[in-house]
């Protein structure tokens, strides 16, 4: 059974800056609670990723991989998770333009966890650490305040 998640923050920077954060993994711990970034197979985690490109993200013990599935400039950013407590997991980052020269950034996600009736535990964690995720790659996006 598919779960869900979505959490929206509200960055002054233009969606090119935000879009610019998202696609260097080597800028995810500047910003977010991940501890340290790279890419598998020894890519360059400051270099702009690509399409099909596996980032693994270290947090506290907890290893984690995702292979970007979508780019679309200044608009979207699409990966899916690669294994850990989920059968299937796609997370999504869209970024709106606003009348102020900002962006809104809403990250969501759907996935089906791998042990049954974990789901709805998952939908909370996932809103709580991606609300830190949103609001950090705005304010990182905005530069220093």
């Amino acid at each position: 059974m598919p779960h869900s998640y979505s959490v929206t923050s509200h960055s002054p920077a233009a969606p090119g800056a935000v879009f610019s954060a998202l696609v260097r993994a080597s800028t995810w711990p500047a910003w977010s609670p991940i501890d340290a970034a790279e890419i598998e197979g020894g890519g360059d985690p400051g270099e702009r990723q690509r399409v099909g490109d596996v980032r693994v993200f270290r947090t506290g013990r907890v290893v984690s991989r995702e292979r970007v599935g979508e780019l679309v400039p200044d608009r979207r950013f699409g990966y899916d998770s690669l294994g850990g407590p989920f059968r299937s997991y796609r997370g999504t980052v869209d970024l709106t333009g606003t009348p102020d020269g900002g962006t809104d950034i809403t990250w969501s996600g759907v996935f089906e966890a791998k042990v049954r009736w974990t789901g709805p535990f998952w939908s909370w964690y996932l809103t709580r650490f991606m609300r830190r995720m949103a609001d950090g790659l705005a304010a990182y996006a905005a530069g220093p305040s």
